[in-house]
């Protein structure tokens, strides 16, 4: 196939076209493309806009996607421009889904990304890219274009299905005002990656791109032929990062750099296993990360409540472009959950076998002001899920997998977990019942609130799962009950506030005998 750019303009200067022509034998072609209150996103969306017009300087974001690459190998790898930006930056290890939402692979991994939104909703379960659902939540180059068309987005990848229309895809649709598409072997050798490097590289040092995204696909080759344990892995990265450092400094290249305000996030769409490959549940496959440098991001910090859906929201956020109807939120926007305080004193495991012992990830002290009433539950069962516990994706998951664990995707962080499944793997007598308790919020003068959290909820016959609120402290009343799956689902009750009113208090009741689960986690009280 012969390397294409298409795209609305192809405004570049005659040195970096003489660059692409002469380093490529590039053709290219030119085509016509057609013309709440407490939210911490709507805050970082505020600061970013705040930022845009307080000054001279012009904001620009650039997203590298790596395919295939595990952050651990990274470490170990010689790639000290990758390094550096994890030192001046931010570095967060993430992890994905899994079967039935969809597989661990680069059709879904590059969707969620350009999205911004998980598979349940940008339609791609597989290489096949059947069902995807682009129309309605495009890539961010598109979301961008469409909302401030003014703005000039470029897309390069050796990738087809990325920016091309012959293999699925394009992933990065004809919108995006210039798009190269080569043709990668994917050997981990022969890479089309150089390439895209020095296009790359040219465009965003000559050119005017306001949000790019450059993808780089050697290292998920060697992945695939050597695994990420060997020393070719390592190679690959080694090289990659060197192409990652040439695209940098082109950036810092640019003649007006000292009036931009620039982004740069790093990222990958799966992991890979230490034998290579890549498609399963196991947390070596669903491993992703995100690193990031700019505004707003402290030097060496390491976080653990982002997700691959967040670089999206970023990018947009970056250049002034709402995220409304995202599932990631930018990642300047603040960490308010009362859960994830609990990470520091998460446990390592009690009565789990499945659970590496390293992994600390579980603990039954709720956060300040909440409480886990265990008045009605059974006694012995599996330590780790005696009543409400508060956890980590990468330790319940690991608890059974393949059994829809892996799909609780909106969880972040620490969650809140009741799972009766894995508490009957022991000897015990009684059942599951418990209670997950909120504080009391106020509510004087209300008639009405919105009550929202993040729920995972497996259903089956013989357990129960409810909502309920109590005002005054009064008895609780149900507000709502589960009776099917409600699979990584965004939930929001409107609540009717009564007549004198002070404060509302909410109980999670989830009861049980080896049955499913139910995940609770950033609740709020909108």
């Amino acid at each position: 196939m012969s390397p294409v750019l298409r795209g609305r303009t192809l405004a570049v200067t005659a040195t970096a076209t003489a660059l692409l022509a002469t380093t490529l034998g590039l053709t290219t072609t030119a085509t016509a493309a057609p013309g709440g209150p407490g939210d911490p996103r709507a805050a970082a969306e505020a600061a970013a806009k705040t930022a845009a017009t307080a000054g001279s300087t012009t904001d620009k974001v650039l997203v590298i996607g790596l395919d295939g690459v595990v952050l651990d190998r990274v470490k170990a790898a010689n790639a000290p421009h990758l390094k550096g930006l994890m030192a001046e930056g931010l570095t967060a290890r993430s992890t994905l889904y899994a079967s039935p939402m969809a597989a661990t692979s680069s059709g879904p991994g590059w969707s969620t990304i350009a999205a911004g939104v998980w598979p349940d909703k940008h339609g791609v379960k597989d290489n096949t890219f059947t069902g995807k659902n682009y129309a309605a939540y495009p890539d961010f180059l598109t979301r961008a274009e469409n909302a401030k068309p003014a703005l000039n987005t470029y897309a390069a990848a050796d990738w087809e299905p990325l920016t091309s229309t012959d293999a699925g895809g394009p992933v990065f649709s004809a919108k995006v005002d210039k798009r190269l598409s080569l043709k990668g072997d994917r050997d981990g050798y022969g890479s089309e990656d150089p390439k895209i490097a020095t296009a790359a590289s040219a465009e965003l040092r000559d050119g005017n791109p306001d949000a790019s995204f450059v993808y780089f696909g050697q290292v998920d080759g060697a992945g695939h032929s050597y695994g990420a344990a060997s020393q070719q892995y390592l190679d690959a990265i080694a090289r990659v990062d060197t192409l990652v450092g040439q695209v940098l400094t082109a950036v810092k290249a640019r003649p007006t750099y000292a009036q931009e305000n620039w982004k740069i996030l790093v990222t990958t769409d799966h992991g890979h296993t230490d034998a290579g490959g890549h498609g399963g549940s196991t947390l070596q496959e669903r491993g992703t990360f995100v690193i990031a440098k700019g505004a707003g991001i402290a030097a060496g910090s390491v976080r653990d409540d982002v997700k691959l859906v967040d670089v999206a929201a970023t990018a947009l956020a970056q250049v002034g472009v709402p995220t409304t109807g995202l599932d990631g939120a930018p990642l300047d926007a603040p960490d308010d959950d009362p859960f994830d305080t609990l990470r520091p004193a998460l446990q390592a495991r009690a009565d789990e076998t499945g659970i590496p012992a390293g992994t600390k990830g579980f603990t039954h002290t709720p956060p300040a002001g909440w409480s886990v009433d265990n008045s009605k539950m059974g006694t012995g069962g599996v330590t780790e899920w005696a009543g409400w516990a508060f956890a980590t994706d990468e330790f319940w998951s690991q608890a059974q997998r393949d059994q829809w664990r892996e799909l609780n995707v909106r969880s972040r962080d620490v969650f809140a977990v009741a799972d009766s499944d894995e508490w009957d793997d022991k000897a015990h007598t009684g059942t599951f019942d418990s209670t997950l308790i909120t504080p009391k919020w106020p509510v004087t003068g209300a008639t009405t609130r919105t009550l929202a959290f993040q729920t995972h909820y497996r259903h089956e016959a013989g357990q129960t799962a409810q909502v309920l609120v109590s005002y005054n402290g009064a008895a609780p009343v149900v507000v709502k009950t589960y009776t099917a799956d409600a699979v990584a689902k965004t939930e929001s009750l409107p609540l009717q506030i009564p007549a004198g009113a002070i404060d509302v208090q909410v109980r999670f009741r989830y009861s049980g005998t080896n049955n499913w689960f139910w995940t609770v986690d950033d609740v709020r009280l909108g």
